[in-house]
């Protein structure tokens, strides 16, 4: 097993949170010390005064950590957009070298880190820093999750050239059923695809709403 992996989507909204909490679970139980990052979070909700980062919490449970929250993620803003814009519209700015620092002090405490990043690969960090830059700084191999329907051979085959030409490792795709569409023939062809145009493996087809990631763990040991 490898020191962790960065989690990205060919687009926002595919169920990469989904998926890292299932991983971080099903390692834990295996009996891995598992610690999480979300390393930028936008569309946080407002409690007490605070903003609430939804996602890095549900990774901070599933993981069954005592990291801090401003270790685990950094950074969060209120407007549902790329971090690098909403921290520009918030007045803030965001220093990858603060994200990375959290990172090394995660990777010491832990036996694996599972990294979620926000949207795709080429999402803005701050300014021209991108999560493929970030991906590359944390030295990680990266999984990717993809959308089942129309278009996902175009976004995942994207996603893999952007990170191949970067040098990053893409251990593989994971095809989620994000929401309870209908399976026709575009779903039940694509995983087939994109492994035979990519030479990447699809590790998992997930239905909606299950939680069986075995074959998804099976490929991390």
């Amino acid at each position: 097993m490898g020191k962790g992996i960065f989690i990205t989507g060919t687009d926002t909204g595919v169920g990469k949170t989904y998926v890292a909490t299932g991983i971080a679970c099903g390692l834990r139980r295996s009996g891995i010390d598992v610690g999480v990052m979300k390393p930028a979070e936008t569309g946080c909700s407002s409690r007490a005064g605070r903003l609430v980062p939804r996602d890095a919490c549900k990774l901070i449970q599933a993981a069954d950590t005592r990291d801090s929250l401003d270790l685990v993620n950094p950074y969060r803003f209120k407007k549902p957009l790329a971090p690098s814009l909403a921290a520009e519209l918030e007045g803030e700015k965001i220093d990858p070298g603060k994200i990375i620092s959290a990172y090394k002090k995660l990777s010491l405490r832990h036996d694996f880190m599972i990294v979620e990043g926000a949207g795709g690969i080429m999402v803005p960090l701050w300014q021209n820093y991108t999560y493929l830059e970030l991906a590359r700084a944390f030295g990680l191999p990266v999984l990717i999750v993809a959308k089942p329907g129309l278009g996902t051979i175009n976004h995942t085959l994207l996603t893999i050239l952007a990170l191949q030409r970067s040098g990053l490792t893409v251990l593989g795709v994971v095809v989620n059923f994000a929401q309870d569409t209908r399976v026709g023939l575009a779903e039940k062809t694509n995983p087939v695809v994109i492994e035979r145009l990519s030479g990447i493996p699809v590790w998992d087809v997930l239905s909606h709403g299950s939680r069986r990631f075995d074959s998804i763990l099976a490929r991390l040991k």
